[in-house]
């Protein structure tokens, strides 16, 4: 995160961000100004909520796919379900682009995991390391 980076915590699990299983549910009324950017210029896809950088995931881009490394949030934010929207937001986005995503990150394995509908965005040769035979 742009100048934030030593108070960002990483995500290794869906546990960590919220304590509700259903992640998609676990958005907390304050979110709901979540504006999702690129910064392209640090490969960090950023989640802010009124102009603060609240979250963010590490990527690189090889050809048309999007390796998605790790997803952290900053402490103020965590338990919101703020990493799921994230996650959520930049797979769609992905997929709008015409892109797939391997995911390394151990919290956006377990997103898609428990989120099927997003199991078409995955790279159908590289899923990722925590996705292995869980593609289309």
């Amino acid at each position: 995160m742009a100048g934030n980076a030593e108070g960002m915590i990483t995500l290794t699990g869906a546990a960590q961000d919220t304590s509700d299983s259903d992640l998609s549910r676990a958005i907390a009324p304050d979110t709901e100004d979540l504006v999702i950017t690129e910064n392209s210029a640090l490969g960090i896809y950023e989640a802010k909520i009124k102009d603060r950088t609240a979250a963010g995931i590490v990527y690189e881009k090889v050809g048309s796919r999007v390796v998605l490394m790790a997803t952290s949030v900053l402490p103020e934010f965590r338990g919101k379900g703020l990493a799921a929207r994230l996650v959520g937001g930049v797979l769609n986005e992905l997929r709008m682009q015409g892109k797939t995503a391997t995911i390394t990150c151990p919290f956006a394995a377990s997103f898609v995991k428990s989120h099927p509908e997003y199991a078409d965005v995955l790279d159908p040769e590289f899923p990722g390391s925590h996705l292995a035979g869980h593609g289309r």
